[in-house]
Parts: C-alpha cells; sequence; structure tokens
C-alpha cells in the first residue's frame, strides 16, 4: 500500500499542509488517498488538471464514499474553474443538504484547466473507502461562442480539433483581427454626369472594419448634386455624435457630415465638380447601410436665335454646359464664317456659360457665271441676269453642236427600247449591245476596311453630266441602330456605258464626290428612299451615255404617276434566267422587307450582260391590299408604287436595287424615271400577288431640282 501511495503522489508538491498535484495529459484519473481503503483523516490533496488550447476537461466519478455532513462541513470533494466553484460532494446518497455525484454525471471545465481538491477532517470512525475520477481533454466548438454579443466569426466559422478559423463570402477579405469581413472598397471613381453608388450589400448589413472612399470627378463646370435614399441606416450612439459608423461628404473647400442614425440626409448641393464621399465602418453593428444618386448640372448658356434661313439642330429649351449646336442652311444657302463658306458650323456651351463662338450668317448660293460653251449664247431668266440661287438660264445654240445635241436628247437612246405594247417578255431578256439604256449606271462599293471586307453593287440612273439617281437604301451605310448616314463616298465608283459586266475597262469609270440621301429617308419602312450621287468629275455624253429624263412634277389634284396599267421597262444585271430559284428579297411577316441594298458578287446571282424586263404598273389600292393581306405592319405610302404581275413570275424580280423605272412620255416619245427598284416581299421573289414596290420620283422632282441647279 505504500508502495502504491509513493507512486501516485510522485508528482505531488507539499504546500504546508496540503499535497498539490499536476496533471498535463490529455487523460487520466486521479482517486482518494488508500482508496480503495478508507482515506486517512486531515488531509487535503488537490490535483490541478490542464490541457492545451482549444480543448475542455471532462471530469466524471465511477466510486463516490465519503461521509455525509450537512453542507459537507466535515469530509468533501470542491471541484474549481478560474476561482470558480463549480461543485462540492459528500455523503453516500443525494440529500437536501449533500450532494453526491452520480454515474452519468459530469463537470465540464470553461477554459483549459480545472482543480480537484479533496479535504478529510480528524475522524472516519465508519472507514469510508473515498473516490475514484476519471478525466479527458474535449475539443472546444469556439464557433457556438459570443464575443462581445456578437459571433466568433463575421462571415464563416470552421471548428477544428484545438482551434477554430473565420472565413469571409466571395468579394470580401478578413481583417487583420481574423474574424472581421471587410471589403475593398476605396477605387471607385465615377466620370459621367448621372450615376448611382451604395454602402456595400446595401440594403443587407454593410461590412464590418471598411474604410471606403467614392470619388466623383467631373469636368470644371459641372456642379455636383447628392440624393440620399429614405432608407438609411448607420450605427450611432445616443449621447457622442457618430462615433462607431458615418457618412462624411468632402468637396475641396467644404464638408458635410459626418452623417449616422436612421434619418436620411437628403439631398446635398456640393457646389463642386469633385466630391469625395467617405464611409467608415468599425467592428460591430448589424445596421443596413445608404444608397444615394448623383446628377450633374452645367453652367447655363443663352438659348441662341437661328440665322435668316438656317436651323439649330438640336433644338433645347435649355442648353448647358457640354451641349453643342449644329448650324446648317436651307437649300440654296450656304454658312458664311470669317468670310469662308462651310456646310455646317458648331457651337460648344462652354463652363463659363457663353457660346463657343456667335452663330454664323446664311448667305444665298452665287452661282457665279455660267460656263462659256462653244457656238452657243447665254440667255438668263430675270432682267438682272441674277445668278442667285432659284435664277434659271439656257443656251441657246448658234448652231448645232454635240452638247447641245446630247442634252437636248436626254430620254432618248441611240435606237429605239421594245415596244411597251407587246405581250409580256417572261423572264427579261439582254440587251444586245450598249446603248440600250445610256443612262443605266453600276454603283459598285468595295471597303477593304471593313470586317468581313464589304463587296457589292446597284444600280442608278444617269440625270446630267455630274449627277445620277439613285434608292437612299443602296448607300446608306449599314449600321446596328436606325441612325441614317450615308457610305464613305471614297468606297463607291460608277461605271456609265457599261453592257458586260466582264470588262468594266470598255465603261466609263467615275468615283465619287458626294452621296445626299433624302433627308426624311425611313429604313423601318423605306418611305422616301432616294437619293443622289455627285461625280468627281463630269462624263462626256456619248451614244452609249445619255441622262434620263424627269417625269412631271406630281400635281396634288391631279392623281398620281405613273397611272394604273402604264407599262414600263427596268434594267440591271441583278437576276439571271440561269439562277431561277434566286430571291433578291425577303420577307417577314411582321415588318416590311425591302431588297438587300447590295447583292454580294460573289454568290453567282448576277447577270454579266444588261438584262430588261417589261412590267404593268398596279393600282394603288391593289398594291396596298396586296400587303396588308400579308401582315398589317407592311406600310406602302403615297411615295410608293407597285408593278408586276398578279400571277407572279421571275421577271417582276429582275432588277438592282435603285435601278430605274422608265417609262416613254407618248407626246414626246422620251423615257422618263417614274421610279427606283426599292423593295419587294413577304414571299419568295416571283411569288402570286407579290409585287415590286418602287420610289415614286414625281414626288421628289423638286428636291431633285433642287441639287441639279445648285451645283450642276
Amino acid at each position: 500500500m505504500r508502495l502504491f501511495l509513493f507512486g501516485m503522489l510522485c508528482g505531488a508538491v507539499a504546500s504546508g499542509a496540503q499535497t498539490v498535484v499536476s496533471l498535463s495529459d490529455i487523460y487520466g484519473s486521479l482517486q482518494s488517498p488508500n482508496f480503495p481503503e478508507p482515506y486517512p483523516r486531515e488531509t487535503e490533496v488537490r490535483w490541478n488538471i490542464s490541457v492545451p488550447e482549444g480543448y475542455h476537461i471532462r471530469l466524471y466519478f465511477s466510486h463516490f464514499d465519503l461521509e455525509p455532513s450537512y453542507l459537507c462541513e466535515y469530509d468533501y470533494v470542491k471541484v474549481e474553474a478560474d476561482g470558480e466553484v463549480l461543485a462540492v460532494f459528500c455523503g453516500r446518497e443525494q440529500t437536501d443538504t449533500e450532494q453526491v455525484p452520480v454515474q452519468g454525471d459530469v463537470i465540464t471545465s470553461p477554459r483549459t484547466s480545472l482543480s480537484v481538491l479533496f479535504s478529510s477532517d480528524f475522524s472516519n470512525e465508519e472507514r469510508f473507502t473515498g473516490f475514484l475520477a476519471h478525466y479527458s481533454a474535449v475539443d472546444e466548438d469556439e464557433c457556438g461562442e459570443k464575443i462581445d454579443e456578437d459571433d466568433v466569426c463575421d462571415h464563416f466559422c470552421h471548428n477544428y480539433i484545438g482551434g477554430y478559423y473565420c472565413s469571409c463570402r466571395f468579394g470580401y477579405l478578413l481583417h487583420s483581427d481574423n474574424r472581421t469581413c471587410r471589403v475593398e472598397c476605396s477605387d471607385g471613381v465615377y466620370v459621367e454626369r448621372v450615376g448611382a453608388f451604395s454602402s456595400a450589400d446595401f440594403p443587407r448589413p454593410y461590412p464590418k472594419s471598411s474604410e471606403c472612399v467614392y470619388r466623383i470627378e467631373l469636368d470644371e463646370g459641372f456642379n455636383v448634386s447628392l440624393t440620399f435614399d429614405d432608407t438609411f441606416d448607420v450605427e450611432d450612439h445616443p449621447d457622442v455624435t457618430c462615433p462607431y459608423d458615418y457618412v462624411k461628404i468632402e468637396t475641396g473647400s467644404s464638408e458635410f457630415g459626418p452623417f449616422c442614425g436612421g434619418s436620411s440626409p437628403g439631398q446635398i448641393h456640393t457646389g463642386s465638380h469633385q466630391v469625395v464621399v467617405v464611409f467608415h465602418s468599425d467592428n460591430s453593428g448589424e445596421n443596413l447601410g445608404w444608397r444615394l444618386t448623383y446628377t450633374a448640372q452645367g453652367s447655363q448658356c443663352p438659348v441662341p436665335e437661328a440665322p435668316a434661313n438656317g436651323v439649330l439642330n438640336p433644338v433645347q429649351s435649355e442648353y448647358t454646359f457640354r451641349d453643342h449646336i449644329l448650324v446648317t442652311c436651307l437649300p440654296g444657302y450656304r454658312l458664311m464664317k470669317d468670310e469662308e463658306y462651310m456646310d455646317h458650323y458648331q457651337l460648344d456651351c462652354q463652363r463659363d456659360g457663353l457660346w463657343s463662338d456667335a452663330v454664323p450668317v446664311c448667305q444665298m448660293v452665287d452661282c457665279g457665271n455660267p460656263r462659256e460653251v462653244a457656238m452657243a449664247e447665254v440667255v438668263f431668266g430675270s432682267h438682272d441676269n441674277s445668278t442667285h440661287f432659284g435664277a434659271t438660264m439656257r443656251y441657246i445654240c448658234k448652231e448645232a453642236s454635240p452638247l447641245q445635241a446630247h442634252v437636248n436628247r436626254c430620254g432618248q437612246p441611240r435606237r429605239s427600247l421594245p415596244s411597251v405594247r407587246r405581250k409580256r417578255i417572261v423572264g427579261g431578256l439582254s440587251a444586245d449591245s450598249a446603248g440600250l439604256f445610256p443612262w443605266q449606271v453600276l454603283l459598285s462599293v468595295e471597303d477593304a476596311s471593313r470586317v468581313p471586307q464589304y463587296r457589292g453593287f446597284g444600280s442608278g440612273a444617269l440625270l446630267s453630266e455630274r449627277w445620277v439617281l439613285t434608292a437612299a437604301h443602296v448607300l446608306r451605310s449599314m449600321r446596328r441602330d436606325t441612325s441614317v448616314v450615308p457610305l464613305d463616298a471614297q468606297h463607291v465608283q460608277v461605271s456609265l456605258g457599261l453592257h458586260d459586266t466582264r470588262d468594266k475597262r470598255l465603261a466609263t469609270n467615275r468615283t465619287v464626290e458626294t452621296i445626299v440621301l433624302h433627308p426624311h429617308f425611313q429604313p423601318s419602312n423605306y418611305d422616301n428612299d432616294i437619293a443622289m450621287v455627285k461625280l468627281s468629275e463630269a462624263v462626256e455624253l456619248s451614244e452609249t451615255i445619255q441622262p434620263v429624263c424627269l417625269p412631271p412634277p406630281q400635281s396634288k389634284e391631279g392623281p398620281p404617276t405613273p397611272f394604273p396599267n402604264s407599262l414600263g421597262l427596268v434594267a440591271g444585271w441583278g437576276i439571271s434566267q440561269s439562277h431561277p430559284n434566286n430571291n433578291n428579297s425577303s420577307a417577314s411577316a411582321s415588318s416590311p422587307s425591302p431588297a438587300d441594298p447590295f447583292m454580294p458578287s460573289d454568290l453567282g446571282l448576277t447577270s454579266d450582260l444588261l438584262q430588261y424586263v417589261r412590267l404593268p404598273v398596279v393600282s394603288q389600292a391593289e398594291c396596298e391590299a396586296s400587303y396588308r393581306s400579308r401582315s398589317a405592319s407592311y406600310n406602302i405610302t403615297g411615295n410608293m408604287f407597285c408593278a408586276g404581275f398578279y400571277e407572279g413570275g421571275r421577271d417582276t424580280c429582275l432588277g438592282d436595287s435603285g435601278g430605274a423605272f422608265v417609262v416613254q412620255d407618248e407626246a414626246s416619245r422620251r423615257w422618263a424615271v417614274h421610279g427606283l427598284v426599292s423593295w419587294g416581299g413577304p414571299e419568295e421573289c416571283g411569288s402570286q400577288r407579290v409585287y415590286g414596290v418602287y420610289t415614286r420620283v414625281a414626288n421628289y422632282v423638286a428636291w431633285i431640282q433642287s441639287h441639279l441647279n445648285a451645283d450642276p
């Protein structure tokens, strides 16, 4: 027995009358002296148990037999931790004044240490045997604990044996305290005139321990105004102004705030073009945060007055810094600025509230003296020999000259075109030689700057030595939006006197100086589908190159021209009989299906030789009814007419976009361009009751003449 006690107390240290035993293993047992024999009298033994960080200590008794006494005054076992008594045991059975550990009861230390004290008084007459207890280290679940009423971890807590660690949601960073999650929110710079931003995760609680800086940086001349949402929730204090979290607004010369609490700051006029919004949060709290929108108002410029015969665009009720106005003139007038003529002039509203320059004036175009023509005299249309816009003049030949002969012979090819009184030409015919349609021109486009490279062609009709008439959609730049912008003139080439496209060298080729799309062209339904092309150099009229005549202007009282059932001719290289399945228009049940402005030349869908076909004009009522029966979205306007056969057929498809629909005047026997190939659909071209749609040229004679007269 003495040998056993020596083994038990080998780690013990006597402290006066008390023996202290230190236990540091992660499990073990302890027992009263002499156990299982009766314990000695007047004895005190203390066991100090310790385990590594991250663990608790579990203690339970498998045997307990001590002298009973009121409130355990004599013999007892006391369990303590961190200076606090967890339990006092004595006796054999549980009574009102004595507590005995029953089997299954477990005492757990709050931290990593536990102390057990055994004490006996001066007697043990009934020979009580004492106790046997066991302990073990158990892992601590730190994730379930609280720190100042907050969770151990801000976002995610991960427990492991002996410890724990915290992590954050995506987009957050772990603070240096290894438990709080913050955000990196100081790199936002706003340069737009209107914008919005908020605290992170708004309207959910914002991150803790964060310093957020939002910068609004606009050009000098703007003043920024901030408007906070009504929902504003930033941690505050009832007695101290914003000691925890706050929003502060700084400008170059002023500071607003700090703001906190539950009342929105509302609207703040900073009076500056550069604003810094600072948001600070500490390491506690679950407040929702804030959101604001900002706007910038620039210096206001006075509303300018348009010059006489001029136009300002855009027209607004007020203009502020960075707004601009484009000044242009009505047809027949040109802008004069610093003794120089220009097509347009831009004015900018500056930061000081003044326009960048005065509005220029519009002066009437002076065409200058007409050029001299050999063997001809000039006769002016007015008594003062005016050469300004709207004036007229004519040449009177002293004797016949080649030029005068060509000018007087518009719409008169070197040999007669096929009679329009003959029966229908099925599928179209080839023009057997050059000069049958001397006004026919080929418009070729090749734009190597686009990816993929863009190539295509269309047709037009020669009106004079410098001007060609065609459809607007042929020369409109293809864009994703509905803006109407012409193609770059340098990508367009015009071939005249062309019969066989296999050898363009035999034709007269010209580059383009100007492309003029009708100002009211509508890409959505091809209304006002007409355009003019000015050649960079005049062409010499010949037997194979001659202008076509314009029809008389459409009168308001008379019926629209061309008249229903009248016959016209259409020429082009667009469709050949060797490709009967080709279709130069595709349809949609919901929108008009205008013909493609250019047909790719590498698809094998073109004819080498010029083709032509004879078609009847369809009544306007039948034209509208045909397309209305397919979809209510088709819009046949008064600027369009239909031609073709009710039963359909491939000849309806012949002709290139922009090509002329010519009708012969019965009195003068001259051919005039009454229509331009515009669009068709919706079924495959040549289907029953699918007519081609043409631009009604008679409605645009005045517009055409304004360009011809202004720059012949």
